[in-house]
């Protein structure tokens, strides 16, 4: 499809597509997808917008519950991004997972839309306790290129970007992107596949910073792992997980709207 012409756009995947970082339950969720559609809406054309993500999701989640409500909506752009909350399982077969990922390729792939995926970054360059999942991870985003190979599936390559692990693109909980992470991401999105206006910036390193080290840093590590790790391992002690109890918040193509800049992202886009 000429570039800009993508007029039914869904996304199918996890916490990340759902966009948390990005706003919070409270003020509603933004994320790259959101501002992904954004970007497709600028071009002046009426772009419907569905996101079927629900935080939490593995791979095989994702393709049993959001893949035939995607078929359904006939789209002719498609996100599919999901992998990353297998990886940090204790049990993770990595041909598992790819397989999952690629059936919702084909699938997709077979009805004309024009499919796209990530690569992830190493997570263990954010969150130093992560060190034993890089190998898990980089094999992942090779099955993720060559499975996307197979399908013309194209794969938007946040995972090779230096700039993909600055802790100014992370939250807090270095789990998820922060507005200007789901921000670079959108454009790095819109970027790969061509899109009116779009261009590399995406990619270009922020401003220096000063790093915190020794006792700062040792502090910094303990905070975060009584803030975010201890929660993280009690869910996955009870078998428990964030999206239980939760549904897709936007399950239906609606209209997207361009949305003026926030303060936020105003003062975001000034690092970049």
């Amino acid at each position: 499809m000429p570039n800009g012409e993508y007029l039914r756009y869904v996304a199918l995947g996890d916490s990340q597509t759902e966009g948390l970082g990005d706003g919070d339950d409270t003020v509603g969720l933004r994320g790259f997808a959101d501002r992904l559609a954004e970007h497709l809406a600028a071009g002046g054309s009426e772009i419907l917008y569905a996101n079927l993500a629900v935080r939490g999701r593995l791979a095989g989640q994702v393709r049993a519950e959001q893949l035939g409500p995607a078929l359904a909506l006939r789209p002719d752009l498609a996100t599919v991004v999901a992998g990353v909350n297998d990886v940090l399982r204790p049990r993770f077969d990595a041909a598992e997972v790819t397989g999952h990922l690629e059936e919702m390729f084909a699938a997709l792939t077979r009805t004309g839309a024009h499919v796209v995926t990530l690569t992830f970054p190493d997570v263990s360059r954010i969150v130093p306790l992560a060190r034993p999942v890089r190998p898990r991870l980089l094999d992942l985003n090779d099955r993720i290129r060559a499975a996307a190979g197979r399908h013309g599936v194209t794969v938007v390559e946040t995972g090779r970007s230096a700039v993909a692990t600055d802790p100014r693109l992370w939250g807090a909980d270095r789990l998820h992107a922060s507005p200007l992470g789901h921000e670079r991401i959108a454009a790095a999105t819109a970027h790969t596949i061509g899109l009116p206006g779009s261009d590399d910036a995406w990619s270009l390193p922020l401003p220096p910073q000063t790093v915190p080290t020794g006792w700062r840093t040792a502090g910094a590590e303990l905070r975060w792992a009584a803030a975010f790790l201890g929660p993280w391992l009690g869910r996955r002690l009870r078998a428990r997980s964030s999206g239980d109890g939760r549904t897709a918040k936007r399950p239906q193509l609606l209209p997207m709207t361009v949305l003026s800049p926030s303060a936020e992202d105003r003062g975001q886009r000034e690092l970049s």
